[in-house]
């Protein structure tokens, strides 16, 4: 094995140099210098050509020859589609881009795995003109598929379904794996920066319950993907500029004159906001010294930059409340942060003959759009279409950011739409090599499915939701008696563990594209897709080592030596289960839909009672209660579901406890 290993890296370290030698040749060529406007010019194109498309071979069977890092958990999902690939392509080279369909099986009497190629690529040789029986194309298919570690054998059913049977000692070297070096990510091909716009709430006003979406779905994106390796960068571009301010510093040096020397004891900001709105309204002197206070604040006068520090902050504190209850970090950048680049973007909009004047105002029609960007209003102020554009110039340029997602609610995406489409037509970012994206969700209704409100009709604020579920699961765990067997600290981490666990869940457990309703009894119920239930089933999950006396050190030497068996169809289900997670964290990736995730957990949890139930992992004398037998290879799969699990909630942004 080991002269095979080291065959292998010599190989890879060969190859690796030859792509470096001819990278380094492709540079050369490219550079017109090196030419000296030789009559082989056409010879050297030619020669270039090669040297790409050989280049591209290379790579293509490095990264088909190297090992899987044994360190990271392996998709299985994945390595299937790049053996059927291959299969597929070696079959039909006469095809381009032929189809490749490999699915998770549904019933386990037909397999682990699925593909269902064979009758799209019959239709793509219909229209060739070439008539194959879908089941002779599967046959050909299986005939070139690659030896593999992967596969125990295949069948093809009904019209051409190949099913896919994996092999137990695969899966179950996969698990130990998990067990020794724990939840490993997929390694990455470079490491990408990605930006996540998220929260974004205003200054001055209150964080309500329109913010928590966003705040929640940003936060577990963000922690998805630096989860699995990229470097992120965690954005609140908060509504810190405009010409609300006006009014606020001149209500703001009507009632606190001497602001500059003693700071200001605004304890509510939101009635401070709503005391300075009625004045601008009302009184027509107030309004005209509110502009000439914003005036004065665009020429960042000292006292009027001091004046709107003091609000922000006062706002910035309130704000921080919500983030530490929901643990979520970012780094604040909000619209003041890109004056002077406004400046910029308008000129470049102007210098390439992009800008149309209509009644004063500045507009940028782009083409399949159906409404322009106002880039500059008749009074000469900026927008939030300057500020969003001013943003978007600013993560791909400065920030160099290969992802780029804007997690706002659904009714900004015509918005967002024209903002990316008029980035391209400029020619700022090619979307085949940066990805920006408008991750929208719908809005949160009330138990009447209308937009939830208090009672009096008002939006509920924010902090006052967090309050009332902290209240409201201290009261549940009460009523289940949990007081009596938890010490008060042990207690108060389960409240705060089960009432934010409970609101995060609810809200990534729906669809983020559709409304969802906010409700308080079903997301604490212990039954269902709750986190309520998942923290539960966690909890007694790690709690089976602990009543068996069994440490952790004997569960990681264990890891070592011990064989999983699979022999039970309860466990056999369980453990391919557990390996489908590396799967469903992709699909994430690809579609930003991170119910899946919530969904895997739920079924992952059901997966394992399923086990429990069945199959003894503890054997103990039913007079006594003293253990007789353990069975170690079990336990070994209540830790591997344990271990995935915590992942999973550390994803969502959810903290779970040891006691509850």
């Amino acid at each position: 094995m080991g002269e095979r290993v080291s065959e292998h890296t010599a190989r890879l370290q060969q190859q690796e140099r030859e792509i470096l030698s001819l990278s380094a040749e492709i540079q050369s060529l490219k550079n017109p210098q090196n030419l000296n406007l030789s009559p082989r010019l056409d010879e050297l194109r030619e020669e270039n050509a090669k040297l790409k498309y050989r280049l591209n071979i290379l790579k293509r069977s490095l990264q088909e020859d190297a090992p899987p890092c044994s360190k990271s958990m392996t998709n299985i999902h994945q390595r299937l589609q790049q053996l059927f690939d291959r299969a597929i392509r070696k079959s039909f080279p006469e095809l381009d881009n032929p189809p490749l369909a490999v699915t998770p099986n549904q019933q386990a009497k037909f397999g682990d795995y699925q593909c269902n190629s064979a009758m799209a690529i019959a239709q793509m040789l219909k229209a060739k003109e070439q008539k194959v029986n879908p089941r002779e194309i599967a046959e050909r298919i299986l005939q070139n598929l690659p030896d593999n570690e992967l596969i125990q054998r295949t069948e093809i059913a009904g019209p051409g379904f190949i099913n896919i049977h994996l092999k137990k000692s695969f899966v179950s070297k996969l698990l130990s794996n998990l067990l020794v070096n724990g939840v490993q990510p997929p390694p990455l091909p470079s490491r990408k920066k990605v930006v996540v716009d998220f929260s974004s709430p205003n200054i001055a006003k209150e964080m309500h319950v329109g913010h928590l979406r966003s705040t929640i779905i940003g936060d577990s994106m963000c922690r998805l993907f630096e989860f699995l390796g990229y470097d992120v960068l965690r954005l609140n571009h908060v509504g810190d500029w405009g010409t609300q301010f006006g009014m606020l510093i001149a209500h703001l040096q009507d009632k606190f004159p001497d602001y500059l020397s003693v700071s200001p004891p605004i304890s509510d900001l939101q009635a401070f906001y709503k005391e300075s709105k009625k004045r601008f309204d009302e009184d027509e002197d107030f309004k005209k010294r509110a502009y000439r206070c914003v005036v004065r604040l665009q020429s960042k006068e000292p006292d009027f930059l001091r004046a709107w520090n003091l609000i922000c902050d006062v706002s910035r504190k309130e704000f921080q409340k919500v983030y530490d209850c929901l643990d979520v970090k970012l780094v604040e950048r909000g619209e003041s942060f890109y004056q002077e680049l406004m400046t910029q973007v308008v000129k470049e909009f102007e210098d390439k003959g992009l800008v149309e004047l209509d009644e004063g105002r500045k507009l940028v029609f782009c083409p399949g759009q159906s409404i322009p960007l106002t880039i500059v209003k008749s009074d000469g102020g900026y927008t939030y279409d300057t500020s969003d554009l001013a943003a978007l110039h600013q993560r791909i340029f400065q920030e160099k950011a290969d992802i780029i997602i804007y997690v706002t609610d659904s009714g900004q995406a015509v918005h967002f739409q024209v903002v990316f489409a008029v980035a391209r037509m400029i020619g700022w970012y090619d979307p085949q090599v940066t990805r920006v994206e408008h991750a929208g969700f719908g809005v949160v209704l009330g138990e009447d499915k209308k937009k939830f409100k208090t009672r009096s009709g008002d939006t509920v604020r924010l902090m006052d939701l967090l309050e009332e579920g902290l209240k409201r699961c201290k009261d549940k765990l009460l009523e289940k008696e949990r007081d009596k067997v938890l010490t008060p600290q042990e207690l108060a981490k389960a409240q705060r563990a089960v009432a934010f666990g409970c609101i995060k869940y609810a809200d990534l457990s729906h669809n983020r594209i559709n409304d969802y309703v906010f409700s308080f009894d079903k997301m604490l119920d212990d039954r269902g897709n709750t986190a309520a239930y998942l923290l539960y089933a966690f909890t007694r999950i790690r709690s089976i080592a602990r009543l068996a006396n069994i440490d952790e050190a004997a569960l990681r030497r264990a890891a070592e030596t011990t064989e999983i068996l699979l022999d039970h169809e309860k466990e056999w289900k369980l453990g391919k289960c557990i390996l489908r997670f590396p799967e469903i964290l992709q699909k994430i990736l690809d579609d930003l839909l991170l119910h899946a995730l919530c969904d895997f957990l739920y079924e992952l949890a059901t997966t394992f009672t399923e086990f429990y139930d069945s199959c003894y992992c503890v054997e103990k004398d039913r007079r006594t209660g003293e253990v007789m037998k353990i069975n170690m290879w079990r336990m070994l799969l209540c830790e591997a579901t344990a271990a995935i699990m915590a992942q999973g909630f550390a994803i969502l942004g959810i903290s779970p406890v040891e006691r509850m």
